[in-house]
């Protein structure tokens, strides 16, 4: 059993209250799929496995679908926070409380049993997602399974249906995705891969990135919140509009709620949204990008 397994659960002393959204100006199309938010709680029922480095949201299912309601969107996608390491149970308990509605993003490292990857599955689970991120002494954050461990457990993932997602500072995936995208598995890039748009479109990571989507080696989303600069996010603009013309078939919208770390500066996935509606700029690539594509790859 790895040490994160044997973490000690516990329960944080405060909570943050996370950001709800309005409705959007713009109404979302039917079947839409919000492909990016974390669910946290209750905690008296679901502690938390590692010291959290950020606020804990009070974000349990039911405010996650009632967020959901609000947004207009009938499908959402639940990735699992940090702080739960590689315990499943808040979100196998949101994924049953979504009724067929919702699907999930694990995490889970190389001694997972092939039994907990069905189960994961049966949940509703379709990825596993990897975080390559660290503190200043290099350790990756509490709770995180790192790129190293993809290659040992590709083909299992294979076998039982999941894909991987992956989050890194934009820099690491020069590293890592050359050899993570002959691996022959999906590979979905949180956040617009954490790109500075201020580095513009020669840079290095921009190009590498959109490069793997056109040739379908990877999936997109396009998560603003993360690299753009509110309330218009103009200055990522370039990214979202590349990225979808790279290729429209592998791009997913989603909002970031609750927003972990982003305190006051937390969205409203209503303006997101809108955002995103205006961007895409047609009904086409609007029912592709919100509902297609996440249709597809998450199995709605």
């Amino acid at each position: 059993m790895s040490a994160d397994r044997q973490a000690m659960p516990y329960v944080p002393d405060t909570t943050e209250t996370p950001r709800m959204p309005g409705r959007p100006r713009h109404a979302l199309p039917a079947d839409a799929c919000d492909a990016h938010c974390h669910v946290f709680g209750p905690y008296d029922r679901f502690p938390l496995q590692h010291t959290s480095t950020y606020a804990a949201p009070d974000a349990p299912a039911q405010r996650y679908l009632a967020m959901l309601d609000a947004l207009g969107a009938r499908r959402g996608v639940l990735v699992q926070p940090a702080p739960y390491g590689v315990d499943p149970s808040a979100l196998l308990d949101a994924l049953a409380q979504g009724q067929g509605r919702l699907r999930g993003v694990a995490v889970a490292d190389s001694q997972v049993s092939d039994a907990e990857l069905q189960t994961l599955y049966d949940g509703g689970v379709r990825a596993l997602r990897f975080v390559e991120a660290r503190d200043p002494s290099g350790r990756l954050f509490p709770g995180s399974v790192g790129f190293g461990e993809v290659a040992a457990l590709a083909p299992r993932m294979k076998q039982h249906g999941l894909h991987a997602q992956l989050w890194a500072p934009c820099d690491v995936y020069m590293q890592h995705l050359p050899a993570l995208a002959r691996l022959g598995l999906p590979l979905v890039i949180d956040h617009l891969g954490s790109l500075v748009p201020a580095r513009g479109p020669q840079d290095a990571v921009f190009q590498l990135l959109r490069g793997l989507l056109a040739d379908g080696a990877i999936w997109m989303k396009l998560t603003l919140c993360r690299v753009g600069t509110a309330p218009d996010y103009a200055d990522a603009r370039y990214l979202h509009d590349a990225f979808v013309q790279a290729n429209p078939d592998q791009v997913l919208w989603g909002s970031d709620w609750p927003y972990v770390r982003m305190g006051e500066r937390a969205p409203a996935a209503d303006a997101l949204a809108d955002v995103a509606w205006e961007w895409l700029g047609s009904d086409a690539l609007r029912q592709q990008v919100w509902v297609d594509n996440p249709a597809r790859l998450y199995g709605f």
